[in-house]
């Protein structure tokens, strides 16, 4: 390795997917991306050298895998600028073992564009560079030539940092809620932390997701458990799943009002043996979530899964439904009577922690305790009728739960789940979220601590046509929210956000909404989490003096 480097030089290294027709699908929008980002840094007097090439053979020029990365990272300079360039889903173990020991300026740019999921590959990048305590700035841009960029990136390029807006965190520690809220909040953490409860991992580390799996010393504190289950296992008890069981599934669907959108060819459409075969899957599920004593359960599916079965998306929002099709058990008895079993997509332990304690909660409330993740896909700006306002496409990969959608499981779909990602097949569970009031949330690790950030926002209805061109400029199989985040811009929230996922819940009002987020924050508190409200969250009044987050004391 060459002692120095090209002072105006800056490295560009591209984090793929693991799946070869995802990388090929979607190398030319990364080229396209390369190209302007190659110029922008050209307009400031750098230049770009690609730590790797574009590989005739693979028809990408993607790192593909861990081993990979590490082969590239053995031949750079560990003190030279380095960007992470991503128009793509990538997964971030291909790069994170590189840059945990890399000692130069390192950044993380998207694309904004909701083609491919760049923008959801660079927030699960930031939140795995987060949790291993690697420094990093981060950038996103339409084209690369706006103010905002090119700003940033020159600052970035001078220093090897950039400033960022936080004017809209606030942390638990600063201000003071109204007592009664808090004491209703630490008593049911208190309660959640004291009675434990198992979380079901059918197989930890999706996708390279290092920020979604929760040191277990750390879950411990907050009262959760894993309970570490194979995707074997689960495949292995569908198996044991008759045809009938699952025929009834499906029946009681569609007796709902919920359609399939059924096909003949396995490779490219969705076919009612493909959906049997999920609603195997769904009932194999419950029972070894009922069999463990799980409170709430994940499934990876990426990896492992994909190559045996079809997609878990259907059975995923089914189980997140308080009105989900009866699973019994072989000896009668009905599993999770009249509940939701949290599920948390792609075992995104964070996810799982937040979901469990949310629809808990919300129970305890009298609300509907409803819950799930989406990606934080993308976003633009639309006059909702309370004038211009940045609506943000939420939009989880298959699955959310009916009582969600407008119309509920009359409003609900199933679509062929991507070829490129799901060769098997097997349907989403579609639908567009009804307009409501949110409580949104993230759990997240950092400086080996739990944290949680939370706000309050809106699920808006837009016209239909600007619904569908949302869903054609992203993925048009899977659900989608549209949502504006109170008090927080779109910078913000970029720059903030620790996570591909987003955690949301309804409340009946915009009141509601608030008081339900300030109750949830000192439960949150109770548990052990470090807690930040974000935006306008009212009922908040500052401390005379910030105190340190009050940890719980651990006693029975």
């Amino acid at each position: 390795m060459a002692p120095n480097f090209p002072p105006n030089e800056v490295l560009l290294l591209a984090s793929g997917d693991l799946r070869l027709a995802a990388n090929q699908d979607c190398w030319a929008a990364q080229q396209a991306m390369e190209e302007q980002l190659t110029a922008a840094l050209a307009r400031q007097g750098y230049t770009v050298r690609r730590a790797h090439a574009y590989d005739p053979a693979k028809r990408h020029g993607f790192l593909d895998s861990q081993k990979m990365g590490l082969e590239v990272f053995r031949g750079l300079h560990p003190a030279q600028p380095l960007i992470v360039a991503e128009s793509v889903w990538q997964y971030s173990h291909h790069v994170l073992a590189g840059l945990t020991t890399h000692r130069g300026p390192i950044l993380t740019v998207a694309n904004w564009s909701g083609q491919w999921p760049g923008l959801v590959g660079m927030l699960n990048l930031n939140g795995c560079l987060t949790k291993a305590g690697v420094q990093y700035s981060t950038l996103w841009s339409e084209d690369f030539t706006d103010a905002f960029f090119e700003q940033g990136l020159g600052q970035w390029l001078r220093t090897g940092t950039i400033t960022q807006d936080a004017s809209h965190v606030r942390s638990l520690s600063a201000v003071q809620l109204p007592a009664a809220e808090e004491q209703q909040g630490r008593a049911f953490g208190r309660q959640l932390r004291q009675n434990k409860a198992i979380m079901g991992v059918f197989d930890e580390g999706c996708m390279g997701m290092y920020n979604a799996i929760v040191p277990d010393e750390l879950l411990h504190a907050t009262g959760l458990f894993k309970e570490r289950l194979s995707q074997a296992t689960l495949y292995a008890a569908m198996r044991t799943v008759t045809d009938q069981e699952a025929r009834q599934v499906l029946d009681w669907l569609l007796a709902k009002g919920m359609t399939f959108n059924w096909g003949t060819d396995e490779a490219t459409e969705l076919t009612e043996a493909q959906t049997l075969e999920q609603c195997k899957m769904y009932v194999a599920a419950v029972r070894l979530a009922d069999e463990f004593g799980c409170a709430t359960i994940g499934i990876q599916y990426q990896q492992g899964l994909k190559d045996l079965t079809v997609a878990s998306d259907l059975v995923e929002g089914l189980l997140n439904n308080q009105d989900r099709p009866p699973v019994f058990s072989t000896d009668g008895r009905e599993l999770y009577a009249g509940q939701a079993l949290p599920h948390f997509n792609e075992v995104d332990e964070c996810a799982g922690l937040d979901a469990l304690l949310t629809y808990q909660l919300w129970q305890e409330l009298g609300l509907s305790g409803e819950t799930t993740l989406h990606d934080l896909r993308w976003g633009q700006h639309f006059n909702t009728g309370a004038g211009e306002e940045f609506v943000w496409v939420f939009l989880i990969s298959g699955a959310a739960p009916p009582a969600h959608f407008a119309g509920g499981y009359r409003g609900a779909s199933s679509e062929r789940q991507p070829p490129m990602y799901f060769r098997l097949g097997g349907g989403s569970l579609k639908g567009v979220s009804r307009p409501g009031p949110i409580v949104w949330s993230r759990v997240y690790v950092q400086d080996n601590a739990l944290h949680c950030d939370l706000g309050v926002g809106e699920a808006v209805q837009l016209p239909e046509a600007e619904t569908q061109r949302r869903w054609q400029e992203t993925t048009p199989q899977w659900p989608i929210m549209h949502a504006t985040l109170k008090g927080v811009t779109r910078d913000q929230m970029m720059a903030r956000h620790k996570a591909n996922h987003i955690q949301v819940v309804y409340a009946a009002d915009e009141a509601q909404a608030h008081q339900a987020c300030r109750i949830k924050a000192a439960a949150l508190a109770e548990m052990g989490l470090q807690v930040h409200f974000c935006g306008d969250v009212a009922g908040l009044t500052p401390r005379a003096v910030p105190q340190d987050i009050e940890l719980a004391e651990m006693t029975s």
